[in-house]
């Protein structure tokens, strides 16, 4: 039976068959015995993407008072709803995202838990999903941003946006400059700098 543990774009956890490309947490927010969330959709700041294998580790989905295993459809997915590559299990794409971090000055890269006060400003509002104002034309986005138009996530490639659904992405349509950002600014800063998120197959299908 599907669990609770799908994160959307928009940073809500609904329950879905699919698992996804990465998986990832934001620290213990399930009940081991029931395998249900909790109220609270996070007990840390830092909302990580990790990967789905790591060495030999095998665990067990929601099934220890351990970090709540939550799956996304692809890296970009995972960093509109606020998150950031992890250091642990992927710490060359967390190095690369760091070192592009707005935050960064020329000498001094930002701690992880700098990154993540910051992340945790733009991604939240009063408890919800904070959505941005569009400081340059939705075209001009960089791959890998997602904004939402019409009520509906989408992802910039090529300038184009191509909806979002649980198993992928939708055919490309124009991008709309009356569309509001979900990815932090930050992250898409990050993404003007070079940072490339790993894409769902139909992405660019």
């Amino acid at each position: 039976m599907p669990l609770q543990n799908r994160v959307t774009p928009l940073g809500e956890i609904v329950v879905a068959a699919e698992r996804g490309c990465f998986t990832g947490n934001r620290g213990i927010i399930h009940d081991p015995r029931t395998q249900t969330l909790l109220q609270r959709r996070w007990t840390s700041h830092a909302w990580l993407i990790c990967t789905l294998r790591w060495r030999d580790v095998r665990r067990s989905v929601m099934a220890t008072r351990s970090w709540t295993e939550l799956f996304f459809l692809d890296e970009a997915t995972g960093l509109a709803a606020g998150h950031r590559p992890c250091f642990f299990c992927r710490r060359a794409e967390a190095r690369a995202f760091q070192k592009s971090f707005p935050a960064a000055g020329d000498a001094i890269l930002p701690k992880a838990r700098d990154i993540d006060a910051v992340l945790h400003a733009e991604r939240l509002a009063g408890g919800r999903k904070r959505l941005h104002s569009l400081l340059l034309p939705s075209a001009d986005l960089p791959d890998g941003a997602m904004i939402l138009q019409g009520g509906t996530p989408h992802l910039i490639v090529a300038g184009l946006a191509r909806p979002w659904s649980l198993r992928g992405y939708g055919a490309a349509v124009a991008a709309l400059d009356s569309a509001q950002l979900i990815t932090p600014p930050s992250t898409v800063a990050v993404l003007k700098a070079g940072y490339r998120p790993y894409l769902h197959i139909s992405a660019t299908q």
